[in-house]
């Protein structure tokens, strides 16, 4: 009798035990089972959800402004035949010893992903004495404001991390007042100011090259013609990221036009080291 109730008990547990692994082995095929289901049913087709909205390009505002110091070749050829032909060049240190007032050479660019919109003005008052015998009139004084004012339209069809190229069209005007103040001599005092201005359509190009360790290269052009004969302009730069929002440049910038007034025909030279630097918003 005891030997018959050991047998059934280890009967009942070795049941037991099997029923328990049974179920294991159950559950163990459903989660597999489940694993396996579920990317399978991820592929199915049905509605996807829509990709994420690239973001629209940032806007950039860049400030540069410059310190130029050219020498101005000019030559003069007058209209009528009876005057010479003239021709000068002032260096640097004479113009700036003849600045009447504080000059403003700068650079303004706004851009937005491949498009951008870049500005250029100078203004620069210049004043001299003029010798005179001192006995019709007294002393003389003659003064010539500059201003030109550029504006390109630029697109950039070609970008890459180290380097781009910017191409453009856009126009430059130019304008000069001046004006000759003769004191009182013999004869009362008198002042005569003059004038001309203009403007002419350009087509521009610009590429920048990253050299490495912060430091880059940077060539600009632009040409046109409309109320002068010929306009155009070259500026090559060294250009150095001196912070995250400053770049810094060294380089040289040649500014020339040919124009025909009603006079003369002048034919002038700007050319010269140009320092300036760039600050990005």
């Amino acid at each position: 009798m005891r030997n018959l109730t050991a047998i059934s008990a280890r009967m009942i547990l070795f049941s037991t035990v099997l029923l328990f692994s049974t179920v294991l082995r159950i559950a163990a095929a459903i989660v597999l089972i489940g694993v396996a289901v579920h990317p399978v049913r991820a592929q199915q087709p049905g509605p996807q959800p829509a990709p994420p909205r690239a973001d629209p390009p940032a806007w950039e505002f860049l400030f540069t402004p410059d310190f130029w110091i050219p020498w101005t070749s000019t030559s003069v050829d007058p209209k009528n035949p009876a005057l010479r032909s003239r021709s000068s060049t002032v260096d640097p240190g004479k113009l700036i010893s003849h600045l009447s007032w504080v000059p403003f050479m700068g650079q303004a660019e706004v851009r937005n992903g491949p498009y951008g919109l870049f500005l250029d003005y100078i203004h620069a008052p210049v004043k001299a004495g003029i010798n005179t015998p001192g006995i019709i009139f007294g002393a003389a004084t003659g003064g010539l404001v500059i201003d030109a004012g550029t504006a390109i339209v630029m697109y950039r069809p070609f970008s890459e991390p180290d380097q781009y190229m910017d191409v453009g069209v856009g126009a430059r005007a130019w304008g000069f007042a001046g004006d000759i103040s003769l004191n009182e001599g013999l004869l009362p005092a008198v002042s005569v100011t003059r004038g001309a201005s203009w403007a002419d359509a350009l087509a521009a190009a610009r590429y920048h090259r990253d050299l490495g360790n912060g430091f880059g290269a940077t060539l600009y052009g632009d040409v046109g013609a409309g109320g002068a004969a010929v306009d155009w302009q070259v500026l090559a730069t060294v250009d150095y990221s001196f912070r995250p929002q400053i770049d810094l440049h060294a380089g040289f910038r040649s500014m020339n036009f040919n124009y025909t007034g009603q006079l003369a025909r002048f034919n002038v030279h700007m050319y010269g080291p140009i320092l300036s630097g760039t600050l990005h918003f």
